[in-house]
């Protein structure tokens, strides 16, 4: 049962789904349709004209019957008009009309006469009308019907007649017999000469024109060449519809033309000629089942020929579908041939180019995907980089702090102070690989100069000859009229160590070359496009190429994740180009590398040109460490180790320390200080208030309040108006030099020195 509903559900599917013809299909049944059309159309035409000419051909030949029927009278007319002129000579008559009464002896002579001369029908009358002879080949035409017809016939004088009589039709002419010469105008009678019209007349008739013929007197049919059987037919037909022109005998139609040949006379002797439809249109049906074939062989020779030319032009189309139909498989590769330059040429190649124009989008959307991909797996790295190196940092900077205070409390001659000199070298490889995290996740704190890259790739050539070897070849090609960038140097400079550091290891022992270069660098939108995310504008280019072995796709496109590495264990963090991109994300440029196995690799790094000048070099005022402070300085850090430490710090150089434990405590200290607080040395990132906020609300009470920020990494969400202008920022871990010089630089600063160095 279920199979059953299965297949009842298909079989109503299929009657909702439509029909679709394909264009072939449609151009080949239409092309078809038109040349059925006008072949049939043709044919029609042709059959309906030949048909007129056929009628109109019957009608000629009943019309030449008709002729040769009056041709035939004419000519009988003529025989007996001479007939009857010659009898009314005849002594005999005349002496048959003078007698009073008829003798036998005249009635014989009489019949003699007739007899002799083979006449079919002769009358003699008198001149009263009186038929005092008749002679009849056929019996039965009485003298009655003779004295009846003579009657009728008074005005025929020599254009002849006709007398019906007996079931008999006669051609009948008269001439007066004449006593004396016709001047005397002495008539004693008249003669009257006849020939019947039998079947034999209609007969030679219909043979003469290929057609039947039909004598009536009135409404009686007397002789016709139709059969027998077909005079009743012809004969009801006439009678009832007079004006005819088609006439149904059997099975078989007839044309029919009447013509009156007793004009004005009453009863009328009428002429009908039947022409056959059927033996007139056999023609024309062998001609219809000719143009019937052709027509077929047309249609058939013509379909087969729409077809090749069809297949021909819509071959493209088709190709052109099959094309779309893989494009929607996602088959970018279908071969479609484009072919001429018609108007399916155009579009097919429009096809392609959309087609290509798609595989480059769909790859680019993939392209970009994998880089959205690995952009949040390194944002979430990088976060967790974050949160790591902030206690890291904290941890550091107790240890580092309290490594110098021992360091300051011990001689050399101290057996722990070898162990100390360790731990501070640990401290700082820490530091270095914190701010190694920091930079990768683009969390670390950048101090930002308007720089000359080319004074600054300069002073670190000094050193890049030592750190790369003396195997290795190593150029710098400055760029005259270089555009100032605005970055951190002491992190442009970590780059140029990182990357030179990885071309030395690509190159291993057997040397090689080593090139930077510098270039001022347009990029327009064409190169927008093809390097996504890339901003068109003004840029320095730095590239940094190396001859090493080069890389492969799958290693170039895995260079800068965290932690990836091709060294061997223990050679290498993974850290080195993750830093390196993270500090030229952070900068607001963009790095490329370019690489090949074998060929040696290439980076590209564009920093956006700045406008602004290179300020002047302040000098500084001695040594912070060694000066003394003065001055209240209120410090406000979560972590007690750090908070204690740095009080120390502070405590021991003369100054003032109010210590708070978060920004709120800070605030209550602040509100219960009776004198002036100088500095406020605050941690960002605290419970219940942050850093920044605690530097606002005390910079709205106290306008001359100096701001020192510490933090361990720039957060993913801060701003540039968190912090309050003017203000410095100490970066942890720090030692007590650094922490006393950036007060020393906060309290001497004025509301109108140089930016903030917070900087995202």
């Amino acid at each position: 049962m279920p199979e059953i509903s299965k297949c009842l559900q298909r079989l109503q599917e299929a009657r909702k789904t439509p029909v679709v013809l394909r264009l072939r299909t449609k151009f080949l049944l239409s092309i078809v349709l038109i040349i059925a059309w006008l072949t049939f159309a043709t044919l029609l035409i042709v059959g309906r004209t030949a048909q007129k000419e056929v009628e109109r051909g019957m009608e000629k030949d009943t019309r030449n019957s008709m002729l040769t029927f009056q041709n035939l009278k004419a000519e009988r007319q003529l025989e007996e008009n001479r007939q009857a002129e010659l009898l009314a000579t005849l002594p005999t008559v005349k002496s048959l009309l003078s007698q009073e009464d008829d003798t036998p002896e005249a009635q014989e002579a009489a019949e003699s006469l007739w007899l002799s001369g083979g006449y079919e029908l002769v009358v003699v009358a008198d001149w009263k009308g009186k038929v005092i002879a008749l002679h009849s080949n056929v019996p039965g035409f009485s003298e009655g019907d003779a004295e009846q017809m003579f009657s009728h016939s008074q005005k025929m004088s020599g254009a002849g007649g006709w007398w019906y009589g007996d079931g008999r039709l006669y051609q009948v002419a008269s001439r007066p017999v004449q006593l004396g010469p016709a001047s005397a105008n002495m008539r004693l009678g008249t003669v009257v000469v006849g020939r019947e019209i039998d079947s034999s007349v209609a007969h030679d008739v219909g043979q003469i024109a290929f057609c039947r013929v039909a004598l009536r007197y009135g409404d009686e049919l007397v002789v016709s060449s139709l059969p027998a059987m077909d005079e009743r037919t012809v004969a009801d037909a006439l009678l009832h519809s007079p004006g005819a022109n088609k006439i149904q005998i059997g099975k078989e139609w007839y044309l029919a033309n009447t013509v009156d040949l007793t004009p004005g006379s009453s009863p009328a002797v009428t002429l009908t000629v039947l022409k056959s439809y059927d033996d007139a249109t056999t023609f024309i049906t062998r001609l219809n089942q000719t143009l019937i074939a052709l027509g077929l062989f047309a249609v058939c020779a013509g379909g087969g020929l729409v077809f090749l030319i069809s297949y021909t032009f819509t071959k493209p189309l088709a190709t052109l579908v099959n094309g779309v139909r893989a494009l929607e498989q996602g088959d970018f590769e279908y071969p479609v041939d484009i072919g001429g330059g018609d108007e399916v040429a155009e579009v097919t190649a429009a096809f392609d180019r959309l087609r290509s124009t798609l595989q480059r989008n769909e790859e680019q959307s993939k392209r970009l995907g994998e880089q959205l991909r690995q952009a949040q797996k390194m944002e979430a790295v990088g976060r967790l980089a974050g949160g790591v190196a902030h206690d890291f940092n904290n941890l550091l900077t107790v240890i580092k702090g309290h490594s110098d205070l021992l360091e300051e409390k011990i001689t050399l001659a101290t057996p722990m102070f070898h162990s100390i000199t360790q731990v501070k070298k640990a401290t700082d490889r820490a530091t270095s690989l914190t701010r190694q995290l920091l930079a990768f996740s683009r969390m670390q704190v950048l101090q930002p100069k308007i720089l000359d890259l080319n004074s600054l790739i300069a002073e670190t050539c000094k050193m890049l000859p030592v750190l790369i070897g003396e195997d290795i070849d190593f150029k710098f090609y400055a760029a005259r009229s270089l555009g100032l960038v605005k970055a951190d140097p002491s992190q442009i400079e970590q780059i140029l160590m990182n990357l030179a550091v990885n071309a030395r290891d690509a190159m291993e022992k057997r040397g090689g070359e080593f090139t930077i270069r510098t270039r001022n660098i347009i990029l327009d939108e064409q190169y927008s496009k093809t390097h996504p995310p890339t901003v068109p504008g003004h840029y320095v280019l730095l590239e940094v190429e190396d001859t090493g072995k080069g890389m492969d796709a799958q290693t170039k496109a895995r260079i800068f994740e965290p932690f990836f590495t091709t060294k061997e264990l223990g050679k290498g963090t993974g850290l080195g180009l993750s830093t390196v991109y993270g500090v030229v994300k952070q900068s607001g440029g963009y790095i490329w590398v370019e690489s090949e196995v074998g060929k040696g690799t290439k980076f590209q790094i564009f920093l956006p040109q700045s406008g602004e000048s290179v300020p002047t070099a302040v000098s500084e005022s001695g040594s912070a460490s060694s000066a003394s402070g003065f001055g209240t300085i209120l410090l406000a850090e979560d972590e007690e180790a750090v908070r204690e430490l740095a009080s120390e710090f502070l405590k021991a150089s003369g100054y003032t320390v109010l210590v708070a434990k978060d920004g709120l405590d800070a605030l209550e200290v602040a509100e219960q200080r009776r004198g002036s607080v100088h500095v406020l040395v605050t941690d960002v990132v605290m419970p219940r208030m942050r850093g920044t906020e605690l530097a606002r609300k005390l910079k709205r009470c106290h306008p001359e309040l100096k701001i020192v920020y510490m933090s361990g990494y720039l957060e993913h969400d801060s701003q540039d108006n968190d912090y309050v202008p003017d203000s410095e920022f100490l970066q942890k871990p720090f030692t007590r030099e650094t922490l006393l010089r950036k007060i020393r630089e906060a309290i001497e600063s004025k509301s109108s020195a140089s930016e903030s160095v917070v900087v995202r």
